[in-house]
Formats: C-alpha cells, structure tokens, sequence
C-alpha cells in the first residue's frame, strides 16, 4: 500500500497541514519540527505529490510552448535547446503546435486552453500578423518569443537582413548579377524572418546597382520539395540564374537536388547560398549563413524563467550573431 501524507502526519505527531509546509519549504513551520518531518518523510519513502504541491501553491510546473510546426529542423533544433533548460529547472513542457493559415483542418483558439494549465509562455517565429499571437499576449502572462519581437516582450533573433545581405553579397562579390531567390510562400502573414531575409536581399541587390528580376523569383515553402520545384522552375527560364540565394537551407538542399537532377553542377554552373546552419548543410557542402539554433532556444527559455522567478528580463530584443560559412556550392561566376 502506498505511504500517505496521513501517515507522515501520525508517525511525526503533527497534522497533514504542517507536513505538507515543512515538504513543500514554505515558512510558519519551526526547524525541529521541519527536520523532524522530513526524517520521516525519508524512512517513510514518502514523495509529496507534484499535483499536490502544484495545486497549493497555484503553480503549474509547466510552460508552453507555441509553434506554427514542430517536424521541420529549425523548430525542433530550437526546442532541444528550450528543453535543455526546462530540465534543469524542473519544469514541464506543453508543446502546442498552431500550424499557419494553409493547414487544412483549420486552426482552433490556443488561448483559452492555456489557461491555469501552464506558469508561462514561449512563443516561436509565429507571424506578428497572426490573431492568436495577441490572444496569447491578452493572457498576460510571463511570456518570451524566439524569432519575432512586439515591444515590452521579451524576445531572441537574429538580425535576418543582415544574414541575407551577407549571403546576397557573397554572390555579387563572385561575380554574379543574375541572382535569383527562392522565398518562403506569397502568404500575408509571412514569418518574420522571411520578411526580414527578403528585405536584405533586395537591399544588398540595390545596394549593388542590380535589378531583381521577377521572373528570377519562386516559393519554395521553406521545404526540401518545395525547394527543387522551385529551382526547377528558376531553370526553365529564358535567362535562368547563374546563383540563387535560398531563404533557408532546407529549400537550399532542394534546389541542390533539382540542378543535379538537370545535370548542372552547384558552385559550377548555378551558386546556391542558404541561411540557417542546418546540421547537414557540411554534408551537402552548401555554402550558408549559421545561426545557432538551439542556442535561441536556451536563451528565450532562461529569459521566461527569469520572468517566472520575478526578475527582471531585458525588453530590448537580443540579436545573437550570425556569421557565413563558404563550401562548394557557391563558386565564382562563368563568363
């Protein structure tokens, strides 16, 4: 039979009430008795129950985290890194995946199912435009976001026109001038950082007094498929690209396969730059701009506990630094 609280209060002499005070660390119970208690507690193999705990100190225990996808590697690598400090905390993780606008079985409220069911909230790259981000933000609790900033929140980026300026300007220092891109999706409600990798794009292409060419842009959706269609659909150009900066690695993996499966070789014939640091991108020699993922995700997890612990978090976004990586994918461009 499993030992109870009860059992703890009859063998110490002292009431349920003051056992579960002097297990749970809480005042008004004096240290003789305290250590008493605990001895007890010890001989007695007795473990207060978490709920319990939880539910008298009105605390859950839990986060959530909100994601618009979990499978794809930028959002699980950031996960590993929230983990990794909500184990060291002792903390539970209630992983809430939203999708976007084009999930087909629609998208129920995330709000109200958050509610007295976790301490805090963690908010990963969901668009600013999105109705259920203020939805979360009117529950008014400690929240952080990773990949997105909303003033007086605390947040954790990187400065994604910068990574793109620096992959963009790799290619024109190359020697490049019909560069094409491949973006995420036509969507109204874009990521930010696919906002933000666009814009330093068009800005290191202004910058170097080159035209974007329209019919040298295509959506890749921020897959490895939706890469190599759209890379394929780059090649059946007029005047296809002679490079291609991808607004993420996974759809530069794509494009890579798609110039293979056409017989062109990457850094030859076509350069293709990605952003992220994805794990294979040395595998696949692809030239990128690294970011550390996992690193965000500690970071944004270590600002909501401080929140929690009631500390004070910087309300300043912090922009953690990115740097390129130059492998074979990228070469000088062909007269």
């Amino acid at each position: 039979m499993a030992i109870t609280i009860r059992d703890v209060a009859e063998a110490a002499g002292v009431s349920t009430a003051t056992v579960s005070r002097a297990l749970r660390g809480l005042p008004n119970v004096d240290e003789r008795t305290r250590g008493r208690i605990q001895q007890v507690a010890a001989d007695l193999d007795y473990v207060i129950s978490p709920s319990a705990s939880r539910l008298a100190s009105g605390r859950t225990g839990s986060i959530a985290v909100v994601t618009p996808y979990v499978a794809r590697w930028f959002f699980s690598t950031v996960l590993s890194g929230v983990e990794d400090v909500l184990q060291e905390a002792d903390m539970d993780l209630l992983l809430t995946c939203i999708g976007d606008h084009n999930t087909p079985s629609g998208r129920s409220p995330v709000a109200p199912r958050l509610r007295r069911r976790v301490d805090g909230i963690l908010v990963i790259a969901v668009p600013p435009a999105d109705p259920q981000l203020r939805e979360l933000l009117d529950l008014d609790m400690p929240t952080s976001m990773i990949g997105l900033t909303v003033h007086g929140v605390p947040s954790v980026t990187i400065d994604d026109v910068a990574a793109a300026r620096l992959a963009t300007q790799h290619l024109i220092n190359l020697g490049h001038t019909r560069i094409g891109i491949i973006g995420g999706s036509p969507s109204e409600a874009p990521f930010t950082a696919e906002f933000d990798r666009e814009a330093g794009f068009a800005k290191a292409m202004s910058e170097a007094g080159l035209d974007i060419d329209p019919m040298l842009e295509s959506y890749g959706y921020f897959t490895i498929e939706g890469g190599e269609t759209a890379m394929t659909a780059l090649l059946t150009q007029p005047k296809p690209p002679t490079a291609v900066f991808a607004l993420s690695d996974e759809m530069a993996f794509g494009a890579l396969r798609a110039l293979r499966a056409h017989g062109l070789k990457p850094g030859t014939d076509v350069s293709v730059v990605g952003v992220d640091g994805h794990d294979m991108s040395e595998h696949l020699d692809l030239t990128t701009v690294v970011q550390p993922v996992s690193e965000l995700g500690r970071i944004a997890a270590d600002a909501l506990l401080t929140q929690m612990r009631g500390g004070e978090s910087s309300q300043e976004p912090i922009r953690v630094p990115t740097k390129l990586v130059v492998r074979g994918s990228t070469g000088p461009a062909r007269d």
